[in-house]
Formats: structure tokens, sequence, C-alpha cells
């Protein structure tokens, strides 16, 4: 008896982890209608030097404010949540 609730509390445990990790790396297969925030992103970050980190930061920000802004840099006043959320040094954590 006690293999068994080791076996099916690791389980448990391992499928919790997968689904966590999932979710905090947005990507155009999202639940987010069919992948709005990876199109925007892609976009957003077309002319990016750094394009992995540049996509990491937009998808995250695109999950939590539901929107980005228009073109490759600036207009941020078009979403004023992207535009405000800040990184742990204070500095804006949206591309």
């Amino acid at each position: 008896m006690m293999k068994l609730s080791f076996v099916a509390f690791f389980l448990c445990a391992l499928l919790l982890i997968s689904s966590s990790s999932t979710m905090a790396y947005p990507s155009s297969s999202s639940e987010d209608g069919g992948g709005v925030c990876g199109e925007k992103c892609k976009n957003r970050c077309s002319k990016a030097g750094m394009l992995d980190r540049c996509m990491k930061y937009c998808g995250i920000c695109c999950e939590q404010c539901k929107c980005v802004p228009s073109g490759t840099y600036g207009n941020k006043h078009e979403c004023p949540c992207y535009k405000d959320l800040k990184n742990s040094k204070g500095k804006p954590k949206c591309p």
C-alpha cells in the first residue's frame, strides 16, 4: 500500500510541475483563442536583436495584460497594463 501511495504522489507532483512550466512561457499554441499572443509577439519582436528574450517577455506580458501594442517599438499607450509592468529592478518588463 505504501508503494502505491508513493507512486500516486509522484505522478501527481510530476503532472503539476509539467503543467506549471508550460504556462510560464506562453507560445502560439496557448489557450488565448488560436495563438493571438504568439502572433502579436512575433510581429512585435520581428526586429529584436535578442528574439528569444523578446518573445519570452512579450508572451508573459500578453498573457497578463491580454494585449500587445502595435508595431515593433513604442505605441505602449495602446496597452497601459503592458506599459506599466516592471521587472525586479523597476525597469519596463515588456518589449
